[in-house]
């Protein structure tokens, strides 16, 4: 467990690359936040990883939107 108590935000954390290190960090103990902007598929493949595991929106090409995940991901660790 390398990275218990440790929190990590995923950026295309929905599917590909994104997916397979969430699922890895998970698996080492962090909290992971799936960041994408298929909110509805970030929120599925969290589910399936576990209570250690949430879908969040987000659009990297949008400064509200980051300020809006980083917000949500304070407010919720």
């Amino acid at each position: 467990m390398k990275l218990q108590g440790k929190v990590a935000v995923i950026t295309g954390g929905a599917r590909g690359i994104g997916l397979a290190i969430g699922t890895r960090y998970v698996a080492e103990g962090a909290t992971v936040f799936l960041a994408d902007r298929d909110v509805e598929e970030a929120v599925k493949a969290a589910a399936a990883l576990g209570p250690q595991a949430q879908g969040i929106a987000l659009d990297v090409t949008d400064a509200a939107s980051i300020e809006a995940m980083v917000k949500a991901v304070i407010t919720q660790v």
